[in-house]
């Protein structure tokens, strides 16, 4: 069976407006996941939508600009918290991938419902597709990895949440991107807790600064590579 992407669309706009009955945050990374949802929110919820976006220092190079960028052309209703420091003071000492995610998680949860508060939202609406909760595991799967969108959520947060991907996966996720428009639909993926989890050993600025840049060559070559059509380009792609 064919997915109908435009069929998904209304199908989920109207959902999300039945869902919220008054505000809702989005957390956006500027990912295709992230980006798709906050479209969607904004296309039920108008200006009662607020998608925040959270300079962790832990994004890709110039993630920041380009996100605002983004959000701007798509007239979604935004806001840009710089965290940092709060970040890396959370991280400070701690070496274990695992552990990494979950303080990522509930910083995350942490500032959200903070700007929550100040938004006055009752809902988070999160980028969730179905690889997140599949590879995270349940009562009846078997763990492959936790992500920070699905078993960082601690069990007494406040906000109610919305999570219209979360049947889709990635090819359905950029199908639905492109017929909204959303030119990151190309975009490879890249971790919730950003590049903590490229990072050996402990998380600090001085390494991120390397991790970050490598990165930027390694994914800069690639593509200049894969443009000249002497390799094709990978799915993914990226430095450690």
């Amino acid at each position: 069976m064919t997915f109908d992407a435009k069929a998904f669309i209304a199908e989920q706009v109207e959902g999300i407006r039945k869902s919220v009955a008054g505000k809702a945050i989005i957390a956006c990374s500027g990912g295709v996941d992230s980006t798709t949802a906050a479209v969607l929110a904004s296309h039920a919820l108008g200006d009662r939508l607020l998608a925040v976006y959270v300079d962790t220092g832990l994004m890709r190079k110039d993630e920041t600009e380009d996100v605002a960028r983004t959000l701007k052309e798509l007239k979604v209703n935004h806001r840009i918290l710089r965290t940092a420091d709060e970040f890396f003071a959370a991280l400070r000492g701690v070496s274990d991938p695992e552990k990494k995610r979950t303080i990522i998680g509930n910083k995350f949860i942490e500032l959200f419902e903070r700007e929550a508060k100040t938004f006055d939202a009752d809902s988070l609406v999160q980028g969730t597709i179905a690889p997140d909760w599949i590879e995270s595991g349940g009562q009846l799967r078997d763990r492959i990895k936790t992500h920070h969108n699905v078993a960082g959520l601690p069990a007494n947060m406040k906000l109610k949440l919305v999570e219209p991907l979360q049947d889709l996966y990635k090819d359905e996720v950029r199908t639905v991107a492109r017929t909204l428009g959303v030119r990151v639909a190309e975009r490879q993926p890249f971790p919730g807790p950003g590049l903590a989890v490229r990072i050996v050993g402990e998380v600090t600025p001085e390494k991120t600064v390397l991790v970050r840049e490598a990165s930027a060559i390694v994914e800069h070559e690639i593509e200049v590579a894969a443009k000249d059509k002497r390799v094709p380009l990978p799915w993914q792609y990226f430095a450690v």
